[in-house]
Formats: C-alpha cells, structure tokens, sequence
C-alpha cells in the first residue's frame, strides 16, 4: 500500500500526512466493522431466539471486536507511509501489536461475562439456588491477563515471550507466595463447587467470623454473606474449606424446621393424680383417650397387686398411679399431633430429661410444616404460650429463679407472720 499522491511533498510532510491517512483508515474501518457486528448480532438474537446472544450484546462484544481492527490495519499499513524511519516503523507496530492482544483479552474476557451471565440466568428461570461459576471465570480471566501480560510486555520490548516466560520459571518461588491466596481460593473453590457444598442463596452459620446469614456471592478471593442484620460478611473462600461452618441448605429442601425447646418444671409441683383430677382431666378432649387406656391398664394391674399383697396393697405406694407430670407429657404430645402445622412424618416427641437445679426439663423435639423464620417462631410461639397457659391445670408449675423483689416480699411477710405472733 502507497500513497503516490504524496511524491511532490516534503518528506516530513508526507510521513506526518501518511500517519494521520493511516489513522483515519484505521478508524473508519473501526466504525464499519462495529455496525455490521452490531447489526449481524441483533438479527441473530431475534432470528435463534436464544439468551446467549443477547448476552454477548450485553457485554459490548461486538464493540470490542471492532476494536481489534484499528490496530491490525496499522500493523499492517505502517510500512506503506513513505520516509518513516525504521526505528518509529518498528515501535508503532509493537504498539499496535501489543493493543491488538489488549483488545483480544478484552473480546475474551466479554465471552467469560456472557458464559457467567447466560449460567446464572438459566439457573434463575428454572428456580431454586444455584452453584456460582463466578470463581472459575476469575480464575480463566487472570490466567488470560497473565498470559496476555507477558505478550504485551514482550512486543513492546521487541522480545519473544519465551524468554520472558523462561525468567517467570526461575522466579517460580516467588510467584507462588504472591499468589499463595488465590491458589488456596481456587482449590477451595473447586471443591465447594464439585463436592456441591455451598450455593449462592444458602444460609450459613461460621461464628468464628460473625457470618450468620444467606451467601450472596461466590468468587474466587471471597464469599460474601449477607448477615440477617443486614451486615455483609467476606469470608476468604479457603477458610470455608479449612475451617467448620453450617449449611442450613438440607433443612430449607426438607420442607421442616426443627423446634427443640424445654420447659423447666417445678420438681415441688410433681404429684399423684387421685381421682377428682383424673375425672376432671378426662374431659380434655385430647386426653380422653390416653387417660381411658391408661385407667384400664392401671385398674387391671392394681386387681392383681392387690391379690398379691394383700392388706399390703392398702398402702398407695404399693399401687400403679397417674402422675400429673406423665399425663401432662401425654397431653403435649396429643396436642402436637393434632396441630396442623407440625410434620407428622418426621420425628416427634416430648421427654424429661435428667432434673438439674433448675428443675425437670420437658423437651419439645419436632418439626414444622414451613421453613419461612418469621411463620416458624409464630408456630413455636402459639405452642409454648398454649402450655405455659394449662400448667396449671395439671398442678404443675415452672421453675423460676427468685428475683430481688420475691425474697423482698417473702422477707417482709415472714417480719409481718412473726410480729402477729
């Protein structure tokens, strides 16, 4: 390419009038190659009817690949400006070279974004969370800045990359201290994704760095959690395999939460039932039938400890009774069974465990119908409030340590007993 038109000049005039020629070539075909692309790919997005299209669109792909023609045509138009010594042909078209992989880098880092974008949106049109790329394309994209880099950096000297990446292998030692943390994080990132041990959208639990809420995000330095306090939390992505946290993944997928919940009774309010309580008792609609059993079997074994003992079996100790502790049991167990929003496929059941200084404690171990955590403390809280509210009705009675103003008043009624005295 020449430009004869250019001969009656002065030589600095036409190697100065053949630049700006140069220049505005290069950016005319930018312009023409841009509105084609731009055209090719919106045909195509209507024509195939498919997302991935739209995404290249999205991230400016075709901008970007008309980017790369300004610098081929100086790399190649260079040579045809007359009286250019070699020296500025030679640095003009390393320039161009190294712009040339610059923009390359940057058409393939706008793939990266569509693959991650078109993956994400798939999985948000079938629902549920989903397992984030977001890492592996971090991953691919500095692996391409460093590759990139270094052939950059070598047409700009006028090197060979060889060279320069036969000098990155002596300083090996260094390089892998200074990417120590992202190694790490990919590994753990690799693992997470390929073991399916944490999603975007999970809730999490790690105390030992003040995360409690849903993963946010998942790239390849960081998680980020959004606390339900609204804070966020990043958690170094290696920590997340080298240190214990909790996924509360399997128990939204279960479809039921957990109650586990005790309530402390008064050991001094434990007692036999006699038979004005178990007649009043048995008009409970959801003790009736546990009470019936429970007297048959009762009236049954007493006949024949009573034809063991003899007159022995006058003593009551001697006898099978009720105790309002037992009945009360039965009767929270009744009552969870008939509760609508409680599983009744999965485990259920009320037991005293061991009595501590604090009283018995009756535990409450079952699930409820709904994971939501504003609908789930309404369920446990309609529960507890419709027990602690009968207690006494089984002659029973919460522990509760004495506040300042209890030993207030029982001081000062024992100081009023012993002046009547």
């Amino acid at each position: 390419m020449t430009f004869p038109f250019l001969a009656d000049l002065e030589p600095w005039a036409q190697a100065t009038l053949g630049l700006l020629l140069l220049a505005v070539l290069a950016f005319s075909a930018r312009l023409i190659l841009q509105g084609l692309l731009t055209r090719v790919f919106t045909r195509l997005a209507v024509r195939l009817q498919t997302g991935w299209v739209g995404m290249l669109l999205n991230n400016r792909l075709p901008q970007r690949l008309a980017q790369v023609v300004p610098s081929l045509v100086v790399q190649v138009g260079i040579v045809a400006v007359p009286y250019l010594p070699q020296n500025a042909v030679t640095v003009i078209r390393n320039v161009a070279v190294a712009l040339t992989v610059l923009h390359l880098l940057r058409v393939l880092y706008a793939v990266l974004d569509a693959v991650r974008d078109g993956y994400e949106s798939t999985d948000n049109s079938q629902g549920g969370q989903r397992r984030s790329v977001k890492s592996f394309i971090q991953l691919g994209k500095l692996l391409l800045g460093l590759l990139g880099g270094i052939v950059i950096v070598a047409a700009l000297i006028d090197r060979s990359p060889l060279i320069l990446l036969s000098g990155l292998g002596a300083m090996s030692a260094v390089l892998m201290l200074v990417f120590k943390d992202t190694i790490l994080s990919f590994t753990a990132g690799v693992q997470l994704t390929s073991n399916d041990l944490l999603r975007v959208g999970d809730w999490i639990e790690m105390p030992q760095v003040g995360a409690d809420g849903s993963v946010i995000d998942i790239a390849l330095h960081t998680v980020k959690v959004q606390n339900w306090d609204m804070t966020i939390t990043s958690i170094p992505t290696w920590r997340l395999m080298s240190e214990s946290y909790k996924n509360w993944r399997g128990m939204s997928q279960s479809g039921g939460r957990r109650i586990k919940r005790s309530l402390r009774l008064d050991v001094a309010s434990v007692h036999f039932l006699d038979d004005s309580e178990i007649r009043r008792l048995a008009r409970i609609e959801l003790l009736r039938p546990y009470l019936e059993e429970k007297m048959l079997h009762l009236t049954q074994t007493n006949a024949g400890l009573r034809r063991k003992l003899g007159d022995q079996s006058a003593e009551p100790a001697n006898l099978r009774r009720l105790t309002n502790i037992g009945t009360f049991r039965a009767y929270v167990g009744a009552y969870l069974k008939a509760n609508a929003n409680i599983r009744q496929d999965m485990t259920l059941m009320v037991r005293t465990l061991e009595p501590t200084s604090e009283g018995i404690p009756l535990e409450l171990y079952c699930f409820t119908a709904t994971t939501a955590w504003a609908i789930y403390e309404g369920i446990q809280g309609d529960i507890f409030d419709h027990l602690l509210a009968i207690l006494p009705e089984f002659g029973l009675k919460l522990y509760q340590h004495p506040s300042g103003n209890d030993i207030r008043l029982g001081l000062w009624g024992g100081a009023q007993d012993l002046a009547r005295a």
